[in-house]
């Protein structure tokens, strides 16, 4: 009797706790902090506020685990107070960590927006210089890469991916890295205070002679690309030329497409040559040759280099890269062969004044 009155309480107890008492409900901090979770993440937590948001995801988890725990225990003994209170401590961290995340944001996008500025500005002031030399065609292929790749960084951070933009700029920086690598050892002859004082005592002691001696000359300066008629030392005529491929450099051996630089004179007058008309000069002369020799002998060109020869002022376009002569327009050397005769002075010389249009032009980089 008495254990049928204990059997029937114990299900009368039971049917209680399972009917008469309904489960506390869960925290709806839970699903706003998942929400938050989620756009953290999106809003590039793991790139902006990687400890941060790696310590939030830690608490957030522990959290879960501690809601799975209670909702595991009878529902008279579920208390979610203490995990609620955990979540909305949660909330908060996740609240200030978006602020976080914001001004890195904005940081980051500012420092992105100053280093594509600079990068364009530093490929234009590049393609300037190869427009100035006709070397600059060795460096116009790197510019070209770089130009793309940044406007491939642009477009990322036009759309706001400033972490896509950024992993271009180690490869735009190398492409500018190549070009001025190209430019460089060509413009600092331009810039070098004993080229200089070479260049202007050759030029000097020509006009002297003209002066001295009333006859006409020429003076041919590679950074202005111009050749001065000089008449009794005083410049009489200017023409604008064009130069060897690589006529920025003096030049060195037969192949090299370099314009010479030294002091010459007119040995022929060619009236009908390949380019029009042609003064032939007398390169390579004494000093060309010891320097030949000498350069052979250090190894600074190769044992089987010829010094080669055939350096001309010609017709055929001031535009044109010749293979290391000095080329006019037609119609200039029409003119110029008019002035001169065979015997007449021809320096050629890198620049004659320290602000030339080279040096000048590398206040830039």
């Amino acid at each position: 009797m008495v254990q049928n009155i204990v059997k029937k309480a114990f299900i009368f107890f039971i049917m209680i706790m399972a009917f008469g008492c309904s489960a506390p409900q869960l925290p709806p901090e839970i699903q706003i902090t998942e929400k938050q979770e989620h756009n953290l993440w999106l809003s590039g937590a793991e790139i902006y506020a990687p400890d941060g948001f790696k310590q939030y995801r830690v608490s957030l988890r522990k959290v879960k685990d501690d809601l799975i725990k209670e909702k595991s225990r009878f529902a008279w003994f579920q208390d979610y107070e203490p995990i609620q209170s955990e979540l909305r401590i949660l909330l908060e961290s996740g609240h200030n960590l978006q602020k976080k995340i914001s001004n890195a944001r904005n940081t980051k996008k500012a420092v992105i927006s100053d280093k594509i500025s600079f990068l364009k500005n530093r490929i234009e002031t590049l393609k300037g210089l190869t427009e100035m030399i006709n070397e600059g065609r060795l460096a116009r292929k790197d510019l070209i890469k770089a130009e793309l790749l940044l406007s491939e960084a642009t477009t990322s951070y036009d759309s706001s991916d400033y972490a896509a933009a950024d992993a271009k700029f180690k490869n735009i920086s190398r492409f500018i890295k190549a070009a001025e690598n190209a430019l460089l050892p060509i413009l600092n002859r331009y810039a070098d205070g004993s080229h200089i004082k070479k260049w202007q005592q050759m030029a000097d002691e020509t006009i002297a002679e003209s002066k001295k001696e009333n006859i006409p000359v020429i003076i041919v300066n590679k950074s202005e690309r111009t050749l001065i008629f000089y008449k009794n030392g005083v410049p009489f005529r200017t023409y604008n030329v064009g130069l060897g491929r690589n006529g920025s450099l003096d030049k060195s051996c037969a192949g090299d497409q370099k314009t010479p630089e030294g002091k010459y004179r007119i040995t022929k007058k060619l009236s009908a040559s390949r380019f029009y008309k042609a003064l032939l000069i007398n390169y390579p002369n004494e000093e060309d040759t010891r320097t030949f020799i000498s350069a052979k002998k250090k190894g600074l060109i190769p044992s089987n280099s010829r010094i080669g020869g055939l350096i001309e002022i010609h017709g055929g376009g001031k535009d044109s890269m010749t293979y290391g002569c000095i080329s006019m327009d037609n119609n200039m050397i029409d003119s110029l062969f008019s002035l001169v005769h065979v015997g007449t002075p021809v320096t050629i010389v890198g620049a004659v004044d320290h602000n030339n249009t080279l040096s000048s032009a590398m206040g830039g980089l």
